[in-house]
C-alpha cells in the first residue's frame, strides 16, 4: 500500500473519483493524508516533500499487479470520457495509450506520481532495446515496441523505425516494410502529426503481402483506428467489467 505525496489535494480527490475510486479517509489538519480504494487495491497520499514539483514527474511510483490490464484501461478512459468529455491523453493528469495485447499502462496523477498496472503474466525478462535474434527492420519495430509500450516515448519509436526504415528498408522483406509504414501511421496518429500519413498509407497499397501477412499489417492499421476513436472527444464507452487486482 503506497503513500505517495499529494501536491494538489482537491485535484488528486477530483482526478481519482473519476476514475472510480472511493476517498476512505480525508484529512488536511494537523497533517495532509488520504486514503483511497477501487477494485480491491488501495493508494494513499500524505504531504509533498519540500521542493517538490509535480511537473518533472518524479514524486512517487507503484505497480499494481491485475490479472488482465485492458479491462482497467477501459473502465479508467471511460470515466474520464464521463467526467471530463475525453480522455486525459496529454498533460497532467493523464493515461497512456493502450492497445491491444499490451501488458501494462500507466496513470500519471496530478502530483506527477505514477501508478503502473501491470498484468500478472507479463515476461519476467524483456529484451529491451531490441530483440537480439533480431536484425535491421525488424529489430527497430521490436525496439519502437518497447519505446511504445514500456517507456511511453512515441517520439522515440516513432525516430526509430523511420531511421530504420530509411537505412534498411530496400534489403527489408516485404512484410517488414509494410509493417514499418504501419507502425509510422499509427505513431504519427498518436503525435498528431499527419503530414505524411497519405504518402505512407500510399506507399503501403503498393507492397505485394501474402494473404496471412497482409492480416498483419491490417490488424496493425486496426490500431489506429482504435487509437483515433480513443483520443477523439465523445461520450463514454460501454461498460466493462475488472478483475480483482
Amino acid at each position: 500500500m503506497p503513500v505517495l505525496p499529494c501536491a494538489a489535494v482537491e485535484e488528486t480527490l477530483e482526478f481519482y473519483r473519476a476514475l472510480g475510486f472511493e476517498a476512505t479517509y480525508e484529512q488536511t489538519k494537523p497533517y495532509l493524508y488520504l486514503a483511497l480504494s477501487w477494485s480491491g487495491f488501495e493508494v494513499h497520499y500524505g504531504r509533498a516533500p519540500q521542493g517538490h514539483e509535480p511537473s518533472r514527474e518524479d514524486g512517487g511510483c507503484c505497480l499494481v499487479m491485475v490479472d488482465t490490464v485492458a479491462p482497467y484501461h477501459a473502465a479508467f478512459t471511460q470515466g474520464m470520457r464521463a467526467a471530463y468529455g475525453k480522455v486525459l491523453a496529454t498533460g497532467r493528469p493523464r493515461i497512456t495509450r493502450f492497445r491491444p495485447g499490451q501488458t501494462r499502462f500507466t496513470l500519471v496523477d496530478p502530483s506527477g506520481n505514477s501508478l503502473i498496472f501491470i498484468q500478472r503474466d507479463e515476461p519476467a525478462e524483456l529484451a529491451y532495446g531490441g530483440s537480439k535474434k533480431l536484425h535491421g527492420l525488424a529489430k527497430a519495430l521490436d525496439n519502437a515496441r518497447i519505446f511504445r509500450e514500456f517507456k511511453n516515448d512515441d517520439r522515440a519509436a516513432f525516430r526509430t523505425v523511420n531511421s530504420a526504415l530509411r537505412r534498411h528498408g530496400p534489403q527489408a522483406s516485404a512484410v517488414d516494410r509494410a509493417l514499418a509504414l504501419a507502425t509510422l501511421v499509427e505513431l504519427a496518429t498518436a503525435l498528431e502529426e499527419p503530414d505524411k500519413i497519405d504518402e505512407w498509407i500510399g506507399e503501403l497499397e503498393t507492397i505485394r503481402l501474402t494473404d496471412a501477412e497482409r492480416r498483419r499489417v491490417e490488424s496493425e492499421l486496426r490500431n489506429v483506428e482504435l487509437l483515433t476513436g480513443w483520443l477523439t472527444p465523445g461520450p463514454a464507452a460501454s461498460d466493462d467489467n475488472t478483475g480483482d487486482s
